[in-house]
């Protein structure tokens, strides 16, 4: 259809424009993401109005709210920025979600697709930038990587882990059930994967992604790395989860006064190139998970 030819055209398009921008400076601009919602209610709403068919505007509202949620989620918990959280309110605004036919919803929807091979392709595409930063940085990321793993709380995980490890393996001995055990063998892998992955995930934050600016070069959303404190007055910290407008105009007029100078902050990783990835293949492929199963 036309009107899905439009949609996935300003998907790609702002995905294109906002990937660039988010490799470049690690911010995607706000215009950008307004726009996008603003397009994908406009165009469902226009369409809605010459066809009569409401429904069409209610599935971009349905979509909007499912992914809302989500990249609430992704915001607090501190995987995503402001940036990408509303990035994917507007993708969810204009692919929509068809949940009046919800029992082909799973392996139909463009919406739930794109989302399924996010997560796969988001996790290889995160552990990729995670990897090439360490490489980038390897003398400093590998003195890190050996400090976390000889500290206490490391060890006892190891060993805690190790034994469970083991449980798990003397176990497959008195398990006939075939499924029972494959169950148990991920589960032991799952373990022993994560137990390394923590110590190289925390390696590459501490020695990769922090960062000294000047004030006059911290931009919204910014995420701070320490409590900045002048003459007793606390005026920004990493618990705001981003600094705001009114924070960078003090931090500036301080800076001017000679009473701060670098501010250090924490850059993540540029994900929205792994959202175009993933919509791509989604368009190509459909849902990856379907294809698998």
């Amino acid at each position: 259809m036309i009107i899905d030819i439009i949609i996935f055209t300003v998907c790609l398009a702002a995905m294109i424009i906002a990937s660039i921008h988010d490799i470049k400076t690690r911010e995607v601009p706000d215009w950008l993401n307004y726009s996008l919602i603003f397009s994908g209610f406009s165009i469902r709403l226009i369409y809605s109005l010459i066809t009569s068919d409401w429904w069409f505007l209610l599935y971009g509202i349905a979509g909007f709210a499912a992914l809302l949620g989500i990249g609430l989620i992704m915001f607090y918990a501190g995987q995503w920025g402001g940036g990408d959280s509303k990035m994917i309110m507007g993708l969810g605004a204009l692919l929509g979600i068809d949940f009046m036919h919800y029992q082909t919803l799973f392996a139909e929807s463009m919406l739930i697709g794109f989302f399924i091979n996010m997560l796969f392709i988001g996790a290889a595409y995160g552990l990729l930038w995670s990897i090439t930063m360490a490489a980038a940085r390897w003398k400093g990321f590998a003195k890190e990587f050996s400090s976390i793993r000889k500290t206490k709380k490391f060890m006892l995980t190891q060993r805690v882990s190790w034994i469970i490890i083991l449980a798990v393996l003397v176990s497959l001995f008195f398990l006939p059930d075939q499924t029972f055990r494959m169950i148990l063998i991920t589960f032991a892998f799952m373990l022993l994967l994560l137990l390394y992955l923590w110590p190289f995930v925390k390696s590459v934050e501490n020695i990769c992604m922090y960062k000294m600016v000047t004030p006059d070069k911290l931009t919204e959303g910014d995420w701070i790395a320490e409590d900045i404190n002048v003459a007793g007055e606390l005026i920004c910290s990493p618990k705001d989860l981003g600094i705001e407008k009114k924070q960078i105009t003090k931090l500036i007029k301080l800076a001017q006064k000679g009473k701060i100078q670098e501010i250090r902050i924490k850059e993540g990783i540029p994900f929205v190139p792994s959202f175009l990835i993933s919509f791509v293949i989604t368009l190509i492929w459909g849902n990856l998970l379907v294809l698998l199963i």
